[in-house]
């Protein structure tokens, strides 16, 4: 906007003339119309930049032109100056009113004319400024409203992103322990103290998946989870969520469960049946098929539970509880029945999982205090009756419940890890024991104390250092001392078994396996092992008098003993006719309440 773009309106040619001649001096760019019409027409061809009109023209006055173009919303910002020889204030009123912005009433000065365009240019270009300006801030508004909007939207991205990786398992992108907890919050709470107790979870545990990360590695131990993730998935209501919980523990929610409750139970717990038989068919692992066992808690919805995590703590009870596929329940000494891989929990194992706790607690407490003692039961030479050796028994009499059996505390004390303390006081008062005997007692010089020995045990990195120091600070040379070690603590790292046996071999140390048949039973891996002694587990000495079969196993259990030379000893003799077929057997060695119960050192 350089001079400006001004329209000049009059009636009369002479003022027109006037006026053109001194504005276009001035370097203005001005053109002219002699009537109202002709101005519209003007300013709709072109719009100028001020508009200098008069009043009283034919046809139409300046107050209607001036009112036309207010109007029209393309040419309301333009300013009108009106020019006229009226003037009476009520005629400046009116000019003002239908819009004007200035007045000049003639005779006029020039220099007053100039002026006040001038400073309507001015105004205009101030104007125009501040619309340009405008324009640029909403526009910036507006890419910055755009930018933040694009931050906010990827900012909800990586949000969700975070949060989808807080709730899910980064391996098989199944929810994880929080998610499932997340999930169930908001499925099963109702409200303040209000919870559903129409739906059932069930939790899927691999049995001795241990084993399978030290034969194949972690790697492929991680595939193996990916396939037993997608098992679970296939074939489940839309409705069920399925969850990893950690390692190879898995969890399913079924929700709104809208039958009758028999029925409803009835059709978990064969959806957990099946289940379980989808994991147990083979799956393909380093080129090699796999087999494995699964155990399955659960648990019921019910309008007591206060909130999710009672839920799921007693579901891990449950599959805790239940029996691992081809094995017998690990909850030794209970006396609630589980027969079946699965378990459905009730308040009872609740209370013995609290009984188990304080059980711990008050164990842990009697082995710093020394509080436990033993027993020991004669080993009896079949033959000639006479005293060959003792199993050391450990016994547990409690200052308030009295005597404690073994089948609850030991099992205790292996899932706690309170066996390792707990196993060395047992080896150190045993060896002390008989070398007070030897001291005491000529013909207890070649008598041999068998002491057991735990899986939890038999794990340890210096296991063999500790048995040697033992052995140094009690005095009792290692030919008197006989380990037993069951068949699974063996066959779980059969590799490593070996080297230890090996070591401990070499020192003359004596080594037996302990309930043989009740476990692996291969006597393929007899010959890997240096093991001196067979212990033939009570449960085939008891069974000789009503099975014939027994006769024949344990026949054959003792000819491929001698042909290995191994000693055989057949726990829980307890009758003569037993003893009688041991004998014939060849079944060196024998204990069991026939010859004597275990009893104190006294």
């Amino acid at each position: 906007m350089a001079q400006g773009n001004i329209l000049l309106v009059d009636d009369t040619p002479a003022n027109l003339e006037l006026l053109l001649e001194l504005l276009m001096k001035q370097g203005y760019k001005v053109r002219c119309a002699i009537s109202g019409p002709l101005a519209i027409r003007a300013v709709e061809a072109m719009p100028p930049d001020v508009i200098l009109l008069d009043v009283n023209m034919p046809d139409m006055d300046g107050y209607t032109v001036c009112r036309t173009l207010k109007q029209n919303p393309k040419f309301k910002d333009i300013p009108v100056l009106f020019v006229s020889a009226l003037g009476e204030t009520l005629d400046k009123v009116k000019a003002f009113e239908v819009g004007g912005v200035d007045y000049v009433t003639k005779p006029f000065q020039i220099d007053e004319v100039l002026a006040r365009i001038q400073t309507h240019l001015a105004l205009r270009a101030a104007q125009f400024e501040v619309k340009v300006l405008n324009a640029q801030l909403e526009q910036r508004v507006v890419e910055r409203t755009a930018q933040l909007q694009k931050e906010m939207t990827k900012r909800q991205h990586i949000q969700e992103k975070l949060l989808y990786r807080a709730t899910h398992d980064e391996l098989t992108d199944l929810l994880n322990r929080p998610g499932f907890v997340r999930e169930l919050k908001q499925f099963v709470t109702q409200g303040p103290g209000q919870m559903k107790s129409s739906y059932a979870i069930v939790t899927l545990a691999c049995d001795r998946f241990q084993q399978i990360i030290n034969a194949f590695g972690h790697l492929a131990s991680d595939r193996l989870l990916t396939k037993i993730a997608n098992r679970l998935e296939l074939g489940l209501s839309q409705d069920a969520v399925v969850a990893r919980l950690g390692g190879e523990h898995f969890a399913i929610l079924f929700k709104a469960l809208d039958v009758e409750e028999r029925e409803a139970c009835q059709g978990i717990l064969m959806e957990a049946k099946r289940l379980q038989a989808e994991l147990s068919k083979p799956f393909q692992l380093e080129q090699r098929e796999l087999f494995l066992q699964t155990k399955c808690g659960v648990v019921f919805g019910q309008p007591h539970y206060e909130n999710v995590d009672h839920i799921l703590r007693d579901v891990d009870i449950a599959c805790y509880w239940a029996k691992p596929q081809g094995q017998i329940s690990p909850v030794a000494g209970s006396s609630v029945e589980v027969s079946e891989s699965y378990c459905v929990f009730d308040n009872q194992m609740h209370h013995q999982a609290l009984n188990r706790i304080e059980l711990e607690g008050d164990l842990r407490l009697a082995i710093e205090r020394r509080e436990l003692t033993l027993q020991y039961q004669p080993l009896i030479a079949l033959e000639s009756g006479e005293l060959a050796g003792l199993e050391a028994l450990v016994r547990w009499k409690h200052p308030e419940q009295g005597m404690i059996s073994p089948d609850q505390f030991i099992p205790v004390a292996e899932a706690s890890g309170l066996i390792v303390p707990l196993g060395l006081m047992v080896l150190r008062q045993a060896c002390e024991q008989l070398r007070a005997w030897q001291e005491q007692y000529p013909l207890a010089q070649s008598l041999k104390m068998s002491v057991n020995l735990s899986v939890r045990q038999f794990a340890q990195p210096d296991l063999v250092e500790q048995i040697e120091q033992t052995l140094v600070e009690t005095g009792l040379r290692p030919q008197n001392l006989k380990l037993e070690i069951t068949e699974s603590a063996i066959m779980d790292n059969a590799e490593l078994a070996a080297a230890i046996l090996g070591q401990l071999r070499s020192r003359q140390i004596q080594l037996a396996i302990d309930d043989f048949g009740t476990g692996y039973s291969s006597l393929s891996y007899l010959n890997q092992f240096p093991v001196d002694t067979l212990k033939i587990d009570r449960s085939f000495v008891s069974q000789l008098d009503q099975d014939p079969k027994q006769v024949g196993i344990l026949k054959a259990i003792t000819t491929l003993a001698h042909t290995l030379e191994m000693d055989i000893v057949a726990e829980g003799i307890e009758t003569e006719q037993q003893l009688k077929q041991l004998r014939s057997f060849g079944c060196q060695f024998g204990q069991g309440y026939f010859f004597s119960k275990p009893v104190d050192a006294a």
